[in-house]
């Protein structure tokens, strides 16, 4: 059984290397029968790897890595659906379901604990068991309750002398990156302002996220940090009035940095410990940074590159955490371009990491790609070859256009339907109706409505390909929501 599997995958990879590219010229040929040679060996891999980095994209689905690869090719002058993200060059690649374990679709709190310990906890959690209630002191064990600390990968390595990082273009006190290194009831005590309210909580002395950041206890603690977040380190966001980057300077053979002309001036042969916060809050999404502070924010391949040579180091090896945080942001405002130009990046800050490590490096790295959970972006339609991925599609029975990506809520049209016959008006999508094997709308008698000021807007190729475009949506919420599957290289 396993032979003939191990026999089926390698005629589907050859298949499918013949079909990733149009058969346009001689070059093409050649490169597909590369490709399917390639593809007929299926990749084993015998090194101990002592280094391993994490790359997260929050929000990335399946639908997103497929639409940014198109865009990806589009913006390089080319047709898109030929181009391959450097992310999909790996050997292997899986699909994962994610859910936690109070809510079946996850968000990156309880998410991000679960690749970090092995174990799911409840939504909006980190750092704790499944007993845990979340902002409820009293649950943890030493309260009387049955939540017990659980230890991150993060943690192992620094017990084991190996160097750490953490890497974000959000807050470094957000929820992903918050759970490589701390313990929270609530993942959005990012300083102790945030805190101040749970009395019990603050009875009970737990710390905020950005205080245990800097009080790391194991190890030598954190080598690496870079994303935003810095209100929560500094005395104007605490009560305590504590500035916790300049604690962070105390330590032997460390630094902080604010912009990026001061993280590349870092002097990475006598810096071992270096703290970067580059925003107040989030750091910008990627087209924003371009256009609005390309000499202030470092992109986050800069911030990667800049962790890897710290962190490479240590002789005894090194964990890394990178997470394109801002996708996740994007698909919950409903902007598509914003999250796939930011997919893109987070593909570049991948290549750029893999680019760094030297051939010696890479035989010991473990390089991981994977997103925490997904978005209800979808991208559909009958468009031709080279269509605009973020463009028009076709148009609906009203002749209206619409565009190739959507989301399923986040503001929409609900779609009523009158009977030609009848006169009745009902909802086209709502009932499923055994006499037609489907929903009204497979019945001749009955026709969508059109209510004049209700219509769909007449969509234009220019409007709907801007950057600040925010695509059509089904069902109205004032923010677009997860989706549980991802995929895993």
């Amino acid at each position: 059984m396993k032979k003939s599997l191990t026999r089926l995958s390698q005629i589907l990879h050859l298949c499918l290397g013949f079909v990733c590219y149009a058969q346009t010229t001689v070059s093409d040929y050649k490169k597909q029968a590369l490709d399917a040679k390639s593809a007929r060996t299926f990749k084993t891999y015998s090194n101990h790897a002592i280094n391993i980095i994490l790359f997260v994209g929050d929000g990335m689905g399946v639908s997103t890595v497929t639409a940014a690869r198109i865009l990806d090719g589009q913006l390089k002058g080319n047709s898109g659906e030929e181009n391959i993200l450097f992310m999909e060059k790996f050997d292997h690649m899986c699909l994962s379901k994610t859910y936690n374990i109070d809510w079946q679709c996850p968000d990156s709190a309880a998410t991000m604990h679960a690749m970090m310990t092995g174990h799911k906890t409840k939504l909006g959690t980190f750092g704790y068991s499944k007993e845990v209630i979340r902002g409820d002191a009293t649950s943890l064990i030493e309260m009387g309750g049955a939540a017990i600390e659980q230890k991150t990968m993060l943690e192992i390595f620094e017990k084991m002398g190996r160097a750490t990082g953490v890497v974000s273009t959000t807050e470094i006190t957000h929820a992903t990156p918050a759970a490589c290194y701390a313990k929270s009831i609530e993942r959005g005590y990012k300083s102790d302002i945030y805190l101040a309210h749970n009395t019990a909580a603050v009875k009970a002395g737990i710390k905020d996220i950005a205080r245990q950041l800097i009080e790391f206890p194991y190890g030598d603690g954190i080598d690496v940090a870079l994303g935003g977040g810095r209100y929560s380190f500094k005395p104007i966001g605490r009560i305590d009035r504590r500035d916790l980057t300049r604690e962070w300077t105390t330590k032997k053979s460390s630094a902080y940095v604010e912009n990026l002309n001061q993280l590349e001036n870092v002097d990475y042969l006598e810096v071992k410990q270096l703290l970067g916060l580059f925003s107040n809050g989030h750091m910008s999404y990627e087209y924003d940074r371009k256009i609005k502070a390309p000499e202030t924010e470092p992109s986050l391949s800069q911030m990667t590159v800049s962790a890897i040579q710290i962190l490479r180091k240590n002789p005894n090896g090194f964990f890394l955490m990178v997470e394109g945080g801002r996708i996740d942001h994007a698909h919950h405002a409903s902007n598509a371009y914003r999250a796939l130009t930011d997919t893109i990046e987070f593909d570049n800050a991948i290549e750029s990491a893999y680019l760094t490590l030297s051939e010696e490096e890479r035989d010991k790295t473990l390089i991981i790609v994977t997103a925490d959970h997904s978005h209800v972006f979808s991208i559909g339609g009958y468009s031709k070859r080279g269509n605009p991925i973020l463009g028009l599609s076709g148009n609906d029975i009203f002749g209206k256009p619409y565009t190739t990506a959507n989301y399923a809520n986040g503001g929409g049209y609900t779609g009523p339907m009158i009977n030609i016959n009848t006169s009745e008006i009902k909802n086209g999508g709502q009932e499923w109706l055994s006499s037609l094997q489907g929903p009204r709308s497979y019945s001749g008698s009955w026709e969508y409505l059109n209510f004049g000021n209700d219509e769909r807007p007449k969509l234009n190729n220019s409007d709907v390909q801007s950057p600040d475009y925010i695509q059509e949506s089904l069902i109205p919420l004032r923010s677009e929501t997860h989706l549980p599957i991802i995929a895993v290289w």
